[in-house]
């Protein structure tokens, strides 16, 4: 618990700097050269996951890159304070859902009301500097689908990390799937040296960042219940 609670916070973080950094396609560019590098270097150490976890980790790569493109557009119309707890807090309860017929995971009562109250919180963030404007509504429907893919990563990747003989192997081909997308984006659309520009340093750090929380929430879903983790 104590654990997944700081991977959480990593990754409040690493979406902090996403969020407050200009040229969010060279943020995301970084995170990729990140996860590319890291994800390298894990293969290298583990190997690849069990065959079985492999199909898991490409169609999860493939839904990641959606959710980044969620992401930048929620950051592009709305405030961090507000689209990021929307995104987050939509998302436990629709695992719960999915992982109840999906991956047999039946949570008791006490762990159902947790996951409910949770996301609750999180989503009554949103309202709390009062009545929401037309003008935030489309913020909060790329937040809200943003979570949905936050959810359908999370189903595809308890069911891929529990069918690979290590989490960091699975996590190692996930992060190097994923990886040089955006990068390749960025050579095209962002010709000059992105890649040691002012914000470069920053954008780094949010992907070193990012490849630890994430690394622990899939080690985490070997462990305890998805809608939990």
């Amino acid at each position: 618990m104590a654990i997944v609670i700081g991977a959480g916070a990593l990754h409040a973080v690493w979406n902090a700097i996403a969020k407050y950094l200009d040229d969010r396609l060279v943020v995301f560019a970084l995170i990729g050269v990140a996860s590319t590098v890291g994800g390298g270097l894990l293969l290298a150490v583990t190997g690849l996951p069990y065959r079985a976890a492999i199909g898991f980790a490409a169609v999860s790569a493939a839904i990641h890159i959606g959710y980044d493109l969620g992401l930048m557009n929620s950051y592009r119309l709305g405030a961090f304070n507000q689209v990021y707890p929307i995104a987050r807090g939509t998302s436990p309860l629709v695992v719960a859902f999915g992982a109840y017929f999906v991956a047999d995971e039946r949570l008791g009562a006490v762990p159902l009301a947790g996951v409910a109250i949770l996301a609750a919180g999180l989503v009554s963030l949103a309202l709390s500097s009062g009545r929401l404007t037309p003008s935030e509504l489309p913020a909060i429907g790329a937040a809200l689908l943003t979570g949905l893919a936050i959810a359908s990563y999370t189903i595809v990747d308890g069911l891929g990390v529990r069918r690979a003989h290590d989490p960091y192997a699975y996590a190692g081909l996930l992060f190097f799937l994923q990886g040089p997308v955006f990068p390749v984006i960025a050579v095209f659309r962002r010709p000059r040296s992105w890649l040691t520009g002012p914000g470069a340093g920053k954008g780094l750090l949010a992907g070193a960042l990012s490849l630890i929380a994430y690394a622990i929430v899939l080690w985490a879903q070997t462990k305890a219940p998805l809608a939990e983790v």
